[in-house]
């Protein structure tokens, strides 16, 4: 599965504004919630739950918050970009600017790492993080990733 294959241009966002954890997963969960119909408030807890097992900010400016709810009836993917940076409680103590948010039904565990393994591949070439970093919208964002997805064929 491709990244491009799940990710909708309402669940990008170029421009995160939050300071802290809680707000850029606020911020990346509104519009999700908006998509799904799951409530904003549920979503966050489920990925703060996630977040009290180990930081999922892995290093190198990204984070992948991650989780897996009940009522979801398909996984839902966003991306959103801090320019200021964000102590996301990274393993190596650096800002956090880049973010894939993944959230899965719960019976969908073997799609769940498939997509966080792709994403992970993807986020280990410095390039395509400097394009998504420069990216002012959405569409320079989508079209960062899909050149990207081209190069790493599965």
């Amino acid at each position: 599965m491709k990244i491009l294959d799940v990710l909708q241009t309402d669940t990008i966002l170029p421009n995160l504004r939050a300071t802290d954890k809680k707000g850029i997963l606020e911020e990346l969960v509104a519009p999700v919630a908006m998509r799904t119909g799951i409530e904003d408030r549920r979503l966050v807890r489920v990925l703060m739950e996630r977040e009290r097992l180990g930081s999922t900010g892995i290093g190198g400016g990204i984070g992948i918050p991650h989780g897996k709810i009940d009522q979801l009836a398909s996984l839902v993917l966003g991306v959103g970009i801090s320019h200021q940076g964000v102590d996301f409680e990274s393993l190596d103590g650096r800002p956090t600017h880049i973010f894939f948010l993944l959230i899965t039904p719960e019976n969908a565990a073997g799609l769940h790492l498939k997509l966080l393994a792709r994403i992970s591949r993807l986020l280990k070439n410095d390039l395509f993080k400097e394009k998504l970093l420069a990216a002012q919208d959405a569409e320079s964002i989508l079209k960062a990733i899909a050149e990207e997805e081209r190069i790493i064929q599965d």
